[in-house]
């Protein structure tokens, strides 16, 4: 099987494609899909788990292929041609990753952070907004440890310090910090593209985003389109040819990639 295209639209979900409350996206369902059926590729790349981003594709009613949690792994390649590999790991398991942090993280800061996967079910659902079987989908992580950091601004750099130099990343998502390995949007972004130029050499990208995490995915495609975030000041934001919509998800991921599509005179 070898899908043509031209055109990729790497997109962050929550808070970019689904709304940022309720996680519904009923609304831009239909055009979606309209832009699978031009022949647009849609990859999804979030800080979802696995098993939420396949829950997200069956609600769509669509096979997207698309990079979870954080950049640690890259799904359905194969969905675009049956030659590449359905399923690349970029990242270690998060248990070598958390023996690391253990070992490596003072224990003055090591206080600071508070595992979410250790805190009772009530405390999850009101950071996480889930209950039951969406709460043990967000929960159910191969690559990531999402907690709560109670330290200030000079600990929390330091802890980054000391996690960069052992191979780690801290990454900031809408609701909780991650501890990721050494992976993020934009290495899986890249090594997607480089797949898929085997086949097709002249490919444009559109990345989608609304938060801090979203905005080095956002400089380094052809496209950067920002979804309505009241956290961000545009004067604040250095990123080229930013198209930017005041409508919040979902229907501000329709807005900015009908604004993209334009400026791309993409007719196909």
């Amino acid at each position: 099987m070898y899908k043509k295209f031209s055109l990729i639209i790497f997109t962050d979900l929550d808070g970019s494609l689904l709304h940022r409350d309720t996680f519904k996206f009923d609304t831009i369902k239909d055009y979606i899909k309209s832009l699978d059926n031009r022949g647009i590729i849609i990859i999804p790349n979030s800080s979802k788990t696995k098993t939420e981003i396949e829950k997200f594709n069956e609600e769509l009613g669509m096979e997207l292929p698309f990079i979870s949690e954080n950049g640690s792994a890259i799904h359905g390649l194969n969905l675009v041609n049956s030659n590449f590999p359905n399923k690349i790991i970029l990242s270690r398991d998060k248990e070598e990753l958390l023996k690391i942090f253990k070992t490596k993280v003072p224990k003055r800061l090591l206080s600071k952070c508070v595992q979410i996967f250790k805190l009772d079910k009530k405390e999850q659902e009101k950071i996480f907004g889930q209950k039951n079987e969406r709460l043990k989908d967000v929960l159910d992580r191969n690559y990531t440890i999402p907690f709560l950091f109670n330290g200030n601004t000079a600990e929390k750099n330091n802890l980054i310090k000391i996690l960069n130099s052992n191979s780690l990343t801290l990454q900031a998502g809408g609701r909780v910090l991650n501890l990721c390995d050494n992976v993020n949007k934009v290495k899986s972004m890249n090594r997607v593209v480089k797949i898929l130029k085997k086949i097709e050499e002249k490919i444009k990208t559109i990345a989608v985003g609304d938060n801090y995490n979203d905005l080095d995915m956002l400089k380094n495609c052809d496209i950067p389109c920002l979804v309505f975030n009241d956290q961000f000041k545009l004067d604040q934001i250095n990123i080229d040819n930013l198209i930017f919509s005041n409508k919040p998800s979902p229907e501000g991921w329709a807005d900015v990639i009908k604004k993209a599509l334009a400026k791309l005179n993409y007719n196909d």
